[in-house]
């Protein structure tokens, strides 16, 4: 059998080099690689890997990768142009999308236009653009498998049962490194405390989400779109030890939930080699390594970016993209020590009631809504 061929945008962020891992175990050819700036992690993957094309997203490294990888048989891209070629190439057999932000829904819908299926990391794409994205790839008849440990989970639950015979799904949250603590205590974290996670390595966006609960917020959002669901049939419990992905109830009754150890590695696979499982490189789950699982609600009342992209979703049409693209900002600016931590929370809320909410019929309907709640976030934080 021929070996599968894969394309990566966002090698080089967490998500990205385990997915390497996981192509190496498993013999797969990496045809694509895209990156942000990390131009020396980059030419290390494209040296090992070898692929046919590779794109550094940040222009003016354009000319520094050029001369580094003179002496190899790459194309060499850049850009959004370049990001969009990869994803619409399909000499490979799947797009891996793992880049951070709005700048992954572009690819998405190239991706989907060209009729190649997608590993998705990338939240933004359907948390922004979920009508259009999950429609057109229907469309086109367009597999989109979540790669997200949580939509992984799900997924992986509805396997052999009958999708009509759901009844909700419950979406696990570690909590992030606050859980428990009131919004007085969160006035004056720091980044360093905000950064700090205790079950899982990510980049720094993904892990301030987290410690804002703003992440499992995009999640609930994801999973609407990804599982055709209503968010009445959505929960949200917090459960500490992220041994439990998520879980899905059934009418009957019946609660069925994927286990495993925190390791991203396990549902970058799933999405890759689906239906087929095949030996991971990570360890397997001793449940007796633990003796206790917990199980807790989350405080939306304290934690209010959950409270407002669950709102978002209810509201519909572009308000989970405004909220998403006021959260981008107001994150950038909390890393940058430009705002505090609970400023997150109140600026992306701000952003949502005071931007008016439109349909979603294209694609610039939905980077009009970005581009308004980005100017709305910056325009509060510097009066």
């Amino acid at each position: 059998m021929e070996k599968k061929q894969i394309s990566i945008l966002g090698s080089t962020g967490s998500i990205g080099t385990q997915t390497l891992e996981v192509a190496q175990a498993h013999g797969m050819g990496v045809y694509a690689l895209a990156a942000h700036h990390n131009i020396r992690l980059l030419e290390q993957q494209v040296r090992q890997f070898r692929p046919k094309k590779v794109c550094i997203y940040e222009e003016g490294q354009y000319a520094k990768l050029q001369e580094q990888l003179a002496d190899l048989p790459v194309q060499v891209l850049c850009g959004m142009e370049g990001l969009c070629e990869i994803a619409g190439d399909t000499h490979a057999d799947i797009l891996v999308n793992a880049v951070v932000g709005m700048v992954g829904l572009l690819p998405t819908l190239t991706a989907i236009s060209a009729g190649l299926d997608i590993a998705l990391a990338n939240k933004e794409t359907l948390v922004a653009g979920g009508s259009l994205v999950m429609e057109q790839a229907a469309k086109k008849g367009v597999a989109i498998y979540p790669v997200d440990s949580e939509h992984s989970a799900i997924f992986q639950c509805l396997q052999g049962n009958r999708r009509e015979q759901l009844h909700k799904i419950i979406l696990t949250a570690s909590g992030g490194p606050f859980f428990g603590r009131t919004r007085e205590e969160l006035a004056n974290v720091t980044v360093a405390d905000a950064l700090n996670h205790p079950n899982w390595s990510m980049g720094n966006k993904i892990t301030i989400d987290s410690a804002t609960l703003m992440n499992k917020g995009l999640e609930f959002i994801e999973a609407k779109w990804l599982f055709d669901l209503t968010p009445d049939q959505i929960e949200i419990v917090v459960h500490r030890q992220s041994v439990v992905h998520s879980a899905v109830e059934y009418q009957d009754c019946s609660v069925i939930a994927q286990l495993g150890v925190p390791d991203m590695k396990i549902p970058i696979q799933y999405a890759l080699l689906y239906p087929e499982r095949m030996p991971c490189p990570t360890k397997r789950l001793s449940l007796t390594d633990y003796n206790t699982l917990t199980f807790e609600k989350p405080d939306p009342e304290t934690f209010t970016c959950l409270k407002t992209a669950i709102a978002a979703i209810t509201a519909g049409g572009t308000a989970p993209c405004i909220v998403n693209g006021a959260n981008e900002v107001a994150v950038a600016a909390f890393l940058s020590g430009k705002i505090g931590f609970l400023d997150i929370g109140a600026l992306s809320q701000r952003a949502m009631e005071s931007i008016e909410k439109t349909e979603i019929t294209c694609y610039e309907d939905v980077i009009a809504a970005d581009t308004k709640a980005r100017e709305f976030v910056r325009s509060a934080i510097s009066k």
